[in-house]
């Protein structure tokens, strides 16, 4: 099962990925120039259409959501409920496409060769077809809408997920992409979203280090640092440049990061202290040589320092 936790990130890129298409087809049929065959990248029956991967991503996240809030669940069905309208929407949009390019040609071709049988099938086949036009405008104008509407609640969804890491690594990440899409500078949405640009870049970071991506941590946490005045980010900076340090094989600098944040609170973390501990101990190993006991030396005592606490004794 899809859990919001696991797929919000995916909704948000597949969500892009359609608004941008969207656009470009939007101009494309403003200019005279949009063909069926565009609308089938954006909208069908399986999971190479942009917005079927969406319907499908938010039913399963979504219709199987069970610990979310009120105010979440609602936001929640809301966005589904948006994206579920834009897809149909879409889908009646190709359809009417395909009735003027495919369908209607085809007709006139059989009509002159059929003579005159048939005349009330033909007529039917007129009466649907003379409609087709007013239809493609009032549909283009309606997913429009629709579009603009489904973005105003994927801001409010958002917002009740404010804790999610990789949804703020996303943005930040693509910011072109989303300030187009939103019509919003990017710091503006991430102030709106997470209450300023510098909790937007800690809450990064952090979903970095959770995923090892080091030297990615240290840029957005240094970042976040430079707009606080706390301190409160020091230990996972020293975290995430000591494990750099240490997946480019300079051990001293390694040491030197991680020793600094033996220092902190932070080693209550069961995970990064872990990670740490097998770093300092392959350091150790790795410091062979006379030249090397003093470095060794410096790893099996911060080693020590980082020993798990013992087992209280029995009464």
């Amino acid at each position: 099962m899809l859990t919001v936790e696991a797929g919000l990130v995916h909704i948000v890129r597949e969500f892009l990925a359609a608004h941008r298409l969207m656009q470009r087809l939007f101009a494309r049929h403003r200019d005279g120039l949009l063909r069926f065959e565009e609308l089938r990248e954006l909208v069908g029956d399986d999971d190479r259409s942009v917005l079927f991967r969406l319907k499908e991503r938010c039913h399963a996240a979504f219709r199987n959501s069970r610990e979310a809030s009120g105010l979440t669940l609602q936001r929640e069905a809301l966005f589904d409920l948006a994206v579920g309208s834009l897809f149909h929407e879409a889908m009646k949009l190709r359809e009417n496409f395909y009735q003027r390019e495919v369908y209607g040609p085809r007709v006139r071709a059989l009509r002159s060769r059929a003579g005159g049988e048939a005349p009330e099938l033909f007529e039917e086949f007129d009466r649907l077809l003379d409609g087709v036009s007013a239809r493609l405008e009032e549909g283009l104008r309606e997913s429009e809408v629709l579009l603009a509407r489904t973005v105003e609640q994927l801001r409010m969804l958002l917002a009740v997920h404010r804790n999610d890491g990789t949804v703020a690594r996303f943005l930040l990440e693509n910011a072109d992409s989303v300030q187009t899409a939103f019509e919003t500078p990017l710091d503006a949405l991430l102030a709106e979203t997470y209450g300023s640009t510098s909790a937007a870049l800690a809450l990064s970071g952090g979903s970095y280090l959770e995923s090892g991506y080091y030297a990615s941590a240290i840029e957005a946490l240094e970042q976040a640092a430079s707009q606080t005045a706390s301190g409160e980010l020091t230990p996972l900076i020293d975290y995430a440049r000591g494990m750099d340090a240490y997946l480019r094989r300079d051990y001293r600098a390694s040491l030197e990061a991680l020793s600094s944040w033996a220092s902190s609170r932070d080693t209550s973390n069961p995970a990064r202290l872990r990670l740490a501990r097998d770093a300092i101990a392959c350091i150790a190993g790795l410091s062979r040589g006379e030249s090397h006991e003093s470095f060794s030396a410096k790893a099996s005592a911060l080693l020590a320092r980082l020993a798990p606490p013992p087992p209280p004794s029995p009464a």
